[in-house]
């Protein structure tokens, strides 16, 4: 069965976007890179909700993004992406569909077909959605060098507690470190 990992950055402080829905403060260098490109390797399918897909569709298909960073923009335009929304009527990124209806049903019916893993960046309200009816396997999540003071937290929204064991890190040269968790149960 195919994994889903869930991978975010986050501020020291615990947030994955500013005040204003800013993630200008991402630390990514070549090394950071490096990891990335090889993270979108080892996975064929990427899972978005609404918000988090206008953003990454506003800029990987643009010129910018295949000028500034070609490889990353190449990977991330030709992969499968899944959107999960209410509110959108139709997508236009390059290998994408939509789904509306019975979002939990068709992750695990997704979960179960042949293929390489599938990653969640962002989406944090489907992420949520998820956890909540235990669809995560994997929880890589990068702690930035940055204090943002105010923003939205990772998982807003949780009602429940959910344990998590630790089983991978990762320090990069630039501050940021790589904690890899996998779900121990949820309470």
């Amino acid at each position: 069965m195919r994994k889903i990992i869930f991978q975010m950055m986050i501020s020291l402080d615990g947030y994955f976007e500013g005040p204003d829905r800013q993630i200008d403060w991402h630390n990514v260098d070549a090394e950071f890179n490096d990891f990335a490109i090889a993270f979108l390797d080892s996975i064929d399918t990427l899972f978005f909700g609404r918000k988090t897909y206008e953003l990454m569709a506003g800029y990987w298909p643009t010129e910018y993004a295949a000028t500034d960073d070609p490889v990353v923009a190449r990977k991330m335009n030709s992969i499968e992406k899944i959107v999960f929304s209410n509110t959108l009527t139709s997508v236009s990124w390059e290998n994408t569909k939509l789904l509306k209806n019975n979002i939990i049903e068709e992750v695990v019916k997704i979960k179960q077909q042949a293929g390489k893993d599938i990653a969640i960046f962002g989406s944090s309200d489907l992420s949520v959605a998820l956890m909540q009816h235990g669809l995560i396997d994997e929880f890589r999540i990068i702690i930035n060098p940055v204090v943002l003071g105010s923003g939205k937290t990772l998982f807003e929204g949780l009602n429940n507690r959910y344990k998590l064991r630790l089983v991978d890190t990762k320090i990069f040269r630039s501050g940021n470190v790589l904690l890899c968790y996998q779900p121990n149960e949820i309470s």
